[in-house]
């Protein structure tokens, strides 16, 4: 049986484990899925994400988990927590994200999932998190007025310096 660090009605958080590369990796390969992104993420770009995330969990204590729909135990994709540390005015920082594939779009998953991931921050004494899009993103930017939080500014993702059509980014962020 799988063991969850949490669950919503509908979804159960945990670790990243090895059987869950195939299914991730074509979440990671998806172009829609991918389009406010540098590019689709290979089978080993893939596999490395998962093991920066199993990193940073025993680091932190948070991650971008792994994310199951309990009532069938497939992957969805992730929600969760990361350590940014690009060069801002706002960084190092806590934020919250959230990459789905598509076949799970629409449902309030995303949300449902950010929702539980905001109490696990606060439950572990994280006093503020933040949440970055590409201000084309409209469905994550959705996503973060549903779970409560509120528009800070906009800015150029430094990492995104090479992809001006995806760089310019609107963060919003909740204080506990």
């Amino acid at each position: 049986m799988t063991q969850y660090l949490f669950t919503t009605p509908r979804l159960g958080f945990r670790t990243w484990q090895s059987f869950d590369l195939d299914d991730f990796a074509a979440i990671n390969s998806d172009q829609e899925v991918m389009r406010f992104f540098q590019k689709p993420l290979s089978r080993e770009e893939t596999q490395a994400m998962m093991d920066r995330m199993q990193r940073m969990f025993e680091e932190k204590g948070y991650c971008y988990f792994a994310v199951d729909l309990l009532e069938t135990k497939e992957l969805i994709g992730t929600i969760g927590l990361g350590w940014k540390t690009f060069e801002s005015d706002f960084t190092p920082c806590v934020d919250i994200g959230w990459r789905i594939g598509k076949t799970w779009w629409n449902r309030g998953l995303a949300s449902e999932g950010a929702l539980a991931c905001l109490n696990f921050a606060q439950q572990n004494q994280i006093t503020e998190v933040v949440s970055m899009a590409s201000i084309g993103n409209t469905a994550s930017i959705q996503v973060m007025k549903k779970i409560g939080m509120d528009f800070w500014k906009e800015f150029d993702h430094y990492e995104l310096k090479n992809f001006p059509n995806i760089q310019r980014c609107s963060l919003y962020r909740i204080v506990f």
